[in-house]
């Protein structure tokens, strides 16, 4: 559905410029964090030039791009050096490498919110347990650390446990239901509710709010479809969907709150498409995901630039801007404004003596570990960030309005 001309035609009617932007700003910095966290892994946090060749695909690089040249348009974060024997090496600079220590202190000071979004997507969940594997894609997304599979699912037993099935698959499974959690992020906005202590996950009839930019104003006027769709009551996505029929309208508008839900945990309000097909079983969802995403413009918006679509929260943004940004966001914002060089190609320093290399011990040339688990979710995470050209490819002077008789059209059916 993802690569159809139908969803690529939809796309480019209700393209939301400023948005497309945003997507633009993190497919760049995530080459970056790509590069940050692979050299994090490294002993001497260096890593000869030619083993980042088979990196090639998750930098987006693919020949005749020179590594190199990329590396040295991020002067402030990344340097290059050779030793005696010419060999030349990649490293990070003292302030990238504080900036990971940055990071590594703010996702454990964000632990406590980041431990209650899993619990509660697996409270959301059929069978309260999720493959492993799956929500590992969302790493980055829900602010979990680099060891999320090895080390942090296993700190916090009084809520989740790691379960293998027979055949060897591992499963996060929910330990206890904490009814404070059991409400959704838009009852406590609209309701000012704290927790669902006291009351059990049933039907809800809260609008979801809607936002278009100013040229779709229109639409609000069209025949009274996303009125009749907001009025629709719906179960919440944390009571049991079992018995709900697959195609009906109570179905469809549960999925949407399900995905209201989920992009309201996430750090920068948007997620990979392709990873959210991922969960239509354990999530009750439905089998052609993108259409409903497409369908619900105005709560949702679909990007298609690169390989992978991502989708938007559109309440959450002010023009390209997060209206509430963590402290996770303004690190990445921190990184991004680091990135960049204008000016005459530095030679590259040869040194004589190795321990002039800040004193970094390096006695000779290693292979990166092949089959590394967490560097096989790294190279995951930011798989899906394919670089499609700089933010001069986004034209922020195309304003053609929404074509109506598209958008209506899709509501058919649901009055």
């Amino acid at each position: 559905m993802t690569s159809s001309r139908r969803v690529q035609d939809r796309s480019k009617n209700k393209r939301i410029h400023y948005l497309e932007i945003v997507k633009e700003k993190w497919k760049i910095l995530s080459k970056v964090l790509f590069l940050m966290e692979l050299l994090k892994k490294e002993k001497e946090m260096v890593i000869p030039l030619r083993s980042l060749d088979r990196y090639r695909k998750q930098l987006n690089l693919p020949k005749p791009h020179k590594i190199t040249d990329f590396i040295r348009k991020c002067p402030k974060l990344f340097e290059l050096y050779k030793d005696q024997r010419g060999t030349l090496w990649c490293g990070m600079t003292k302030e990238a490498e504080d900036l990971l220590e940055e990071e590594e202190r703010l996702i454990e000071e964000q632990s406590t919110k980041a431990v209650e979004y899993v619990t509660r997507i697996l409270m959301m969940s059929v069978d309260k347990r999720i493959q492993l594997d799956k929500i590992a894609h969302f790493r980055r997304d829900f602010g979990l650390p680099i060891e999320f599979r090895t080390k942090w699912v296993n700190q916090y037993p009084q809520h989740f446990r790691v379960e293998k099935s027979k055949d060897g698959v591992e499963f996060l499974e929910l330990v206890n239901w904490d009814p404070a959690w059991a409400i959704t992020e838009l009852e406590k906005r609209t309701l000012g509710l704290n927790d669902g202590i006291g009351r059990e996950p049933g039907i809800l009839s809260l609008p979801f709010p809607l936002k278009f930019p100013p040229n779709y104003k229109k639409v609000y006027r069209h025949g009274g479809k996303i009125e009749h769709f907001q009025k629709r009551s719906y179960l919440s996505p944390y009571a049991d969907a079992r018995e709900l029929k697959a195609g009906s309208l109570e179905f469809d508008k549960r999925a949407v709150a399900v995905m209201h839900e989920l992009l309201s945990f996430t750090i920068e309000k948007r997620l990979v498409t392709d990873h959210l097909t991922h969960f239509r079983r354990e999530l009750v969802m439905p089998q052609k995901l993108m259409r409903l995403l497409l369908k619900h413009f105005g709560i949702f918006y679909v990007s298609e630039r690169g390989k992978r679509f991502s989708v938007f929260l559109t309440e959450a943004y002010e023009g390209s801007e997060l209206i509430e940004k963590c402290p996770l966001v303004l690190w990445k914002e921190k990184v991004l404004s680091l990135i960049g060089y204008r000016g005459k190609k530095k030679e590259v320093p040869t040194f004589s003596d190795l321990s002039d290399m800040e004193e970094r011990d390096i006695i000779e040339e290693k292979d990166i570990i092949e089959g590394d688990t967490e560097m096989e979710d790294t190279c995951a995470d930011f798989e899906e960030e394919e670089i499609m050209g700089g933010l001069d490819a986004v034209s922020p002077t195309n304003d053609d309005e929404l074509e109506i008789s598209h958008f209506c059209n899709s509501y058919k059916g649901t009055s």
